[in-house]
């Protein structure tokens, strides 16, 4: 779990989480329960997994706990909704969900199961299935919560570092979050083998865009410019402020208004940045598919 992009308590509480949780991971299987003082079923629980775990204790199984109450932010990152949650974690990452287990026999059951298919203690690391998490953080950094998005990208990254779309998400979030340096440094210290990677390269072109957002006066004097009329440098120049200012229908409609005016200015200037922003936002998005079709009307309409 990453720290990047988070606060003061939150970065307490990542670093809490590895030491009591993802550390003792790395060799055992660990029952994460989440509780609280308040939940009477946790309290019922409580004995039935502290049995359990040391009967499985010369297996490779430990017993760690957090209270939802006091570590929400690690809750959340579990999608904790209700409470006791119970999960097994081996190396950092979720292996099975133990909620539904409830007695010593449903319990022990599930434990031999895995421990039959994990490398306890051999250091070996299981395959995960990373798409999961790329879909939550998409998902996250959709929905406008850059910084918990970059977090979600920042741990992908950690799992799998040969991973382009989690780079490039990552790059995309710090600069949804204003992370414009951040998201340099990350893309400066890639793995050579990514350079080619399409995610990377949606990344690096939102990048591009991104570099010089305008402060909000900057940017409303570019608008005023922008409304000049046969002005077509200074609708540019706002267009691409615009886009890295997190205004994307802004720079859009401005593009758009210069394709329908002259789709041959400047050697098809308007068009080219348009579609640019398309790359950075991503072809699949379905904003930029309402867009292209937008476009589509112009040139073939």
């Amino acid at each position: 779990m990453a720290s990047l992009g988070l606060n003061l308590d939150e970065q307490k509480a990542v670093d809490r989480f590895r030491k009591t949780v993802v550390e003792p991971s790395m060799t055992s299987l660990v029952i994460l329960d989440f509780w609280a003082e308040w939940c009477g079923p946790c309290k019922a629980l409580t004995p039935v997994l502290e049995k359990v775990a040391a009967d499985y204790a010369d297996k490779g199984v430990v017993l760690a706990k957090v209270n939802v109450d006091e570590d929400p932010f690690i809750a959340a990152q579990f999608q904790v909704r209700s409470i006791p949650t119970v999960y097994a974690l081996f190396q950092g990452q979720p292996v099975a969900d133990l909620t539904q287990a409830r007695t010593e026999t449903q319990l022990k059951g599930i434990l031999d199961q895995l421990l039959a298919k994990l490398p306890i203690g051999t250091g070996e690391a299981p395959v995960q299935d990373i798409a999961p998490l790329l879909a939550m953080g998409e998902e996250v950094l959709a929905g406008g919560d850059a910084e918990r998005a970059g977090a979600i990208f920042a741990q992908i990254v950690e799992i799998d570092p040969a991973s382009g779309p989690a780079y490039g998400g990552l790059v995309r979030a710090l600069l949804a979050a204003g992370g414009t340096e951040e998201a340099e440094q990350v893309l400066a210290a890639l793995p050579p083998e990514l350079a080619a990677d399409a995610e990377v390269a949606r990344a690096r072109a939102a990048l591009e865009l991104a570099r010089n957002r305008p402060d909000d006066g900057a940017l409303a004097a570019l608008q005023a410019a922008a409304c000049a009329p046969g002005n077509m440098d200074a609708r540019l120049a706002y267009a691409e402020a615009a886009f890295a200012a997190q205004d994307r229908d802004g720079a859009a409609g401005a593009l758009l208004a210069m394709i329908g005016e002259d789709r041959a200015w400047n050697d098809g200037a308007a068009k080219a940045k348009l579609l640019q922003i398309f790359e950075a936002v991503g072809l699949e998005d379905p904003w930029v598919a309402a867009q292209r079709r937008k476009l589509s009307l112009l040139l073939f309409g």
